[in-house]
């Protein structure tokens, strides 16, 4: 059947539901708490702020690792004030990713 030696379906089995039964209960586990916490003032607080958070964190986070890259830093920032620039100008998350994106590979293969 293809399993290695010592190996039988019921063990893999045993194995497997209750990876996947865990994995299913801890995705919908926080929509249960969704009416409970809904008008929170807690949460709107992080609704608002944290998207700007996570940001804040992978902009960091990729110029600071940037350095032993291809481009270094310049590059990555570069392409974050582009980024920034087009959403700026389109109010269009999608637009100002894919151009942010596209500055950024440019740059990497082509220029630097």
């Amino acid at each position: 059947m293809g399993l290695p030696d010592g190996v039988t379906l019921s063990m893999v089995a045993a194995v497997l539901i209750p990876v996947g039964v865990v994995t299913v209960v801890l995705r919908a586990l926080p929509f249960s708490f969704v009416r409970a916490l809904d008008g929170s003032p807690l949460v709107g607080f992080l609704g608002r702020l944290m998207p700007v958070g996570v940001m804040v964190v992978l902009v960091v986070y990729t110029v600071v690792t940037a350095a032993g890259s291809p481009g270094g830093p310049l590059a990555s920032l570069v392409a974050a004030a582009i980024t920034l620039a087009v959403h700026a100008w389109r109010r269009s998350p999608a637009l100002s990713i894919f151009a942010g994106t596209g500055a950024y590979m440019l740059m990497v293969n082509a220029v630097f």
